[in-house]
């Protein structure tokens, strides 16, 4: 099993820290430090809980004016290269304690991102300073740097994972549309990806904002078109018509499945079964399909709820075609496994054509 995430904090890395926050501050102990560090809750913190804990321990071990603070991070966090997600909680200082304090704030996050990322701690601001901030963040759209770039694009995600929401953002992106206009083109693929992630996001609550921008930025550069399509897999899971129309997936009503079979019609938490099906493209041409299958999982307070998988998404010539695809049920951080009756389909072009139930048993 992999090593959690959060012991990354461990005691190799604050006698790392220590020693470099002795080199910029050499008062620093590390013993004082260190035993407000491991109190007595460490043991049950999580990464986020943490990097937050750290941060509120330097707060109160240094005992200096923001802008001091600020000014001792910046040497320390350029120290020991490589170690991006452990120097999270410099940000995340600046979230806490910053929030009084915008253009210094706004100064430490572009300073800090390039060495971890800036994107949790910039949102607070733009709740904030809405105004004020969205122009920073255009400014860094076009700045050389390329981590300020994609912190430009990431920090306004509508919807970042693991972050707070911004609501205002939900109801109306259109703040946000200047920079991903920007940033559809950069040369980065780190870049361009984030683009891609905060259409996505956006299509969730504005699907005809993401599909206006789709449509008018499809068929000019082989990069932009990457941004677009990916910027509309959601869309596509959801067979949204619009969407489907734009990236030439055929009307799937000449599209048949016969055969649909699972090797194991009972199986248990941890294990995998093996299905497949015979796909017959009954038109005189070849269509563009996508093909998924979804699997409607049992939930822990025994309703169902939908997970869509893609098979295959390629040009499919008249006739049958055989798909044969594993499934595993072993219970993952991002999703656990209940025992009862699930069901297996089989999608064409966003139109259902197959099912098939099955059930999974305890471990």
């Amino acid at each position: 099993m992999a090593e959690p995430l959060k012991n990354l904090y461990n005691e190799a890395f604050f006698d790392g820290l220590i020693e470099d926050f002795q080199k910029h501050k050499a008062d620093f102990k590390a013993a004082d430090f260190k035993k407000l560090i491991f109190d007595d809750e460490w043991e049950i913190r999580e990464l986020k809980d943490r990097m937050r804990h750290i941060s509120l321990c330097l707060h109160q071990y240094l005992s200096l004016p923001f802008t001091d603070t600020i000014a001792l991070f910046k040497p320390v966090i350029a120290e020991r290269p490589g170690e991006s997600l452990e120097k999270m909680f410099f940000p995340d200082y600046v979230e806490v304690f910053g929030l009084d304090e915008l253009q210094v704030s706004l100064d430490a996050l572009a300073y800090f991102t390039p060495y971890a990322s800036s994107e949790f701690a910039i949102r607070p601001f733009i709740k904030q300073c809405e105004a004020e901030v969205m122009q920073q963040m255009m400014n860094w759209a076009v700045h050389d740097n390329l981590h300020l770039r994609r912190l430009a694009s990431e920090g306004c995600r509508p919807r970042l994972p693991w972050a707070m929401a911004l609501p205002a953002f939900k109801k109306d992106p259109t703040l946000i549309l200047p920079i991903l206009e920007q940033l559809k083109d950069d040369p980065e693929d780190y870049v361009r990806r984030s683009v891609a992630n905060n259409l996505n996001d956006i299509a969730k609550d504005n699907p005809h904002i993401t599909l206006q921008l789709a449509e008018a930025w499809y068929g000019k550069t082989p990069t932009t078109d990457w941004v677009v399509k990916h910027a509309c897999r959601s869309l596509l899971k959801q067979a949204n018509t619009r969407a489907l129309v734009l990236f030439g997936f055929a009307e799937p009503s000449a599209i048949t499945i016969n055969e649909l079979a699972i090797d194991k019609a009972v199986l248990r938490i941890g294990e995998a079964f093996t299905f497949s099906f015979r796909l017959i493209n009954n038109d005189l041409k070849s269509n563009k399909l996508r093909v998924e299958y979804i699997i409607d999982f049992m939930k822990k307070n025994g309703k169902t709820s939908p997970k869509v998988f893609q098979i295959t998404e390629r040009t499919v010539a008249p006739g049958e075609h055989v798909f044969q695809k594993a499934q595993s049920f072993k219970d993952l951080s991002t999703r656990r496994h209940h025992p009862g009756s699930h069901q297996l389909r089989i999608i064409v072009n966003g139109a259902e054509k197959a099912t098939l139930g099955f059930e999974l048993n305890p471990a």
